[in-house]
């Protein structure tokens, strides 16, 4: 009878899940899982993290530089400058400045006060409104009458020095107005032997001359060229090749402009038989 009654008791309990304590228990079931939500630790950022931010930070540095060089790489040149600036007519100061510059590092001081021109030797300087015509008729007037008395040959009364061979023709060409009847002679080394111009010198009279420097001086060595009858010097001062240098700024022409004055012509122009020009 008890047997019975034990198996009828075990048949009349609830079975599966239900029949659990933990099932039966609602509230203790819910109370697990808060738990377990609020003891979840929250994830620390790690340091790989902040490395995008040193990369940023570096980026700008490197531009920085780069600017700095492209900057070095622009520098200004002197044809820059001397393009923006307003042209300035050449004086007779310029010249002297030159010479003191010149000649500071090679004579005394007493030399160099010898090498000081008189203002009287100077003609008036090109306003930088003449062409080259109208300046040589202001200078020298008298100009007919001037060559019609020159006979000597190996000589010129007016030589006008410039930086190269095809300025020179080109201010010939310009002097057209000037020079009337005289007699042109091309004093440079392109194309034309010092030889041939030595004979050219020698079997006629000329009156003006045009050349370079360097090949008047070579003509003063070798005796084909007198500067004592020699009237006017002319500088072709003021104007400017396609680098915007003008005669006086390139090294070697300022050089042999030097040289030849050293020849006989600074001498002339301190006995005032000399006088000269800035165009």
């Amino acid at each position: 009878m008890a047997d019975d009654l034990g198996d009828e008791w075990w048949e009349n309990q609830p079975t599966g899940a239900d029949s659990s304590p933990e099932a039966s228990d609602g509230e203790g079931g819910g109370d697990t899982e808060v738990m377990q939500q609020e003891t979840v630790p929250v994830p620390v950022p790690s340091e790989e993290t902040k490395q995008p931010k040193e990369c940023f930070l570096i980026q700008p540095k490197e531009r920085k530089e780069n600017t700095t060089k492209t900057r070095k790489r622009r520098k200004k040149k002197i044809t820059d400058v001397l393009a923006k600036s307003e042209p300035k007519p050449g004086l007779p100061e310029d010249l002297q400045k030159l010479m003191k510059d010149y000649y500071s590092s090679r004579r005394s001081v007493i030399e160099l006060e010898e090498l000081n021109l008189p203002d009287s030797c100077f003609l008036k300087a090109n306003d930088l409104t003449h062409s080259l015509s109208s300046y040589l008729k202001e200078i020298c007037p008298k100009w007919v009458k001037l060559r019609k008395n020159h006979s000597e040959k190996k000589s010129v009364l007016m030589l006008i020095i410039c930086s190269s061979a095809i300025r020179a023709l080109e201010l010939i060409r310009s002097m057209t107005a000037f020079r009337g009847d005289s007699k042109v002679i091309k004093l440079f080394a392109k194309h034309i032997k010092v030889q041939e111009q030595v004979k050219l010198l020698e079997k006629r009279v000329v009156h003006l001359g045009v050349g370079t420097p360097g090949r008047i001086k070579e003509l003063v060595k070798q005796g084909g060229f007198n500067l004592n009858p020699l009237k006017f010097l002319v500088f072709d001062w003021n104007w400017r090749d396609q680098k915007l240098r003008r005669m006086m700024d390139i090294p070697e022409i300022r050089k042999e402009v030097f040289e030849l004055l050293e020849m006989g012509v600074l001498s002339l122009c301190k006995s005032e038989s000399l006088k000269l020009g800035l165009f």
